[in-house]
């Protein structure tokens, strides 16, 4: 059984709604700001995203579906800097899956609603968390395969 991820950085995902998606294809990085719904009980982080644009086509017409993130708390005040850097595999949903995950991105972006939806999901294998208030440079790390060194 995979071990859980922290509640402190669920509750702090929860509570943010823009993570920056990462991307690269032949050597050539780019990133992208994506609304997104994290749906705790799947690990799964879901965002819209058409198929043209620049960060999906390089993962779908390049070989690498390994993508990063962040999602960060904008403040001046060192002693308040949170945020999360993640890594995982990125897919298009299908199926069940696109059903759960439509009616969850829906309920938080009702908005979402005038638009085609283009649907992606990526899955975190490793997620680690800067959160000052429990000290200057304090980490959190989620490493459950331990793929990755902190």
């Amino acid at each position: 059984m995979t071990k859980p991820v922290d509640e402190r950085i669920l509750s702090f995902i929860d509570e943010h709604h823009v993570l920056t998606l990462a991307v690269s294809s032949g050597n050539i990085p780019w990133c992208a700001s994506c609304f997104y719904v994290y749906l705790r009980d799947i690990n799964l982080f879901v965002f819209t995203s058409d198929p043209d644009t620049r960060h999906i086509r390089n993962v779908v017409t390049g070989n690498n579906h390994e993508v990063a993130g962040t999602i960060a708390l904008e403040t001046k005040i060192t002693g308040k800097i949170r945020g999360i850097q993640f890594s995982g595999p990125i897919r298009k949903l299908k199926g069940d899956e696109l059903k759960i995950s439509r009616k969850a991105y829906l309920e938080k972006f009702p908005i979402a609603r005038l638009s085609k939806l283009y649907l992606w999901g990526v899955e975190p294998s490793y997620i680690k968390m800067t959160d000052n208030r429990l000290g200057f440079g304090k980490k959190l790390i989620w490493n459950p395969d331990n793929r990755m060194k902190n």
